[in-house]
């Protein structure tokens, strides 16, 4: 059972899981850029043994307070999990980041390599397919700001990913729930920041960063978790990022777009031999 906890870095009062138990190694979970930390409930209880397991709420995001839309940048949000760790006094992670958790895992990874033991990266490399950038740009800027209840958020999820149609409405319907919260005028809203879902110009969602200079910078092994239908994660970047690195191991995950949950079969069995979870 995870135990929400906060802390207070550059400035903000930010949210996240603790999964763990004392002793263990510590890892890491960061979500993509329209996600949140609950995006790991399912995956935890298969790095619980082996791991002391912490998933952060992003700026902006989930649990986290709203920051200045001019500090909704990959290099703030490296450095939110940098001051996190110093907060905390962690030494050394072991990380997994899906999507835009796994770009600030990458800059994270390469400014501050002897701090990592082990990279998971979920469908994203220094690459990003502007097809699959695009689609996800248009859906968050269009979604709508209000919902009637659980039922329309997940009918919301529904529409833009193919992969939400094979989760079954209850399942979904509780995964949907850690993203909205009641709005003023009834209903429901996003928790995230309005200023992420459309952002000013020269945010986030805009920045053009080469992501292969600190990914050169990495020193640990990396494992690459790839939807073989994926339109973020091209198979030429990921064989680059293979012969780019001395240690890079990728898994294909058949039948799955942008992103795997991590928790089909062939996703765990990749995870298990990568982080030793026996």
């Amino acid at each position: 059972m995870a135990e929400d906890k906060f802390i207070a870095v550059n400035g903000l009062r930010l949210h996240y899981l603790d999964y763990g138990a004392d002793n263990l190694p510590w890892l890491v979970c960061i979500h993509g850029a329209t996600g949140n930390a609950h995006n790991f409930d399912e995956l935890a209880p298969h790095l619980s043994a082996r791991y002391h397991a912490l998933s952060l709420d992003v700026r902006g995001r989930g649990d986290s307070a709203w920051g200045p839309a001019r500090e909704y940048l990959l290099q703030q949000y490296a450095s939110d999990l940098s001051a996190t760790l110093e907060a905390l006094e962690i030494d050394r992670i072991s990380l997994i980041g899906t999507s835009m958790g796994g770009v600030i895992s990458m800059m994270f990874a390469g400014g501050w390599p002897e701090r990592v033991e082990r990279l998971v990266l979920n469908d994203i490399g220094p690459e990003i397919d502007p097809a699959g950038s695009a689609r996800i740009s248009t859906y968050t800027s269009e979604a709508p700001d209000t919902f009637k209840d659980l039922g329309e958020v997940a009918a919301y999820y529904r529409s833009i990913s193919p992969r939400m149609t094979e989760i079954p409405e209850d399942a979904l319907r509780e995964w949907a729930k850690w993203s909205v919260k009641p709005a003023a005028s009834g209903g429901l809203t996003w928790k995230m920041d309005p200023a992420i879902r459309r952002p000013p110009r020269g945010g986030a969602a805009q920045q053009r960063l080469d992501l292969w200079v600190p990914f050169a910078r990495i020193s640990c092994p990396i494992l690459v978790v790839r939807g073989t239908q994926s339109d973020i994660l091209a198979p030429l970047t990921a064989r680059q990022m293979r012969t780019t690195h001395t240690d890079v191991t990728i898994a294909e995950i058949p039948g799955v777009g942008h992103a795997p949950s991590l928790t089909e079969p062939e996703s765990l069995a990749a995870l298990r031999e990568f982080l030793r979870l026996g």
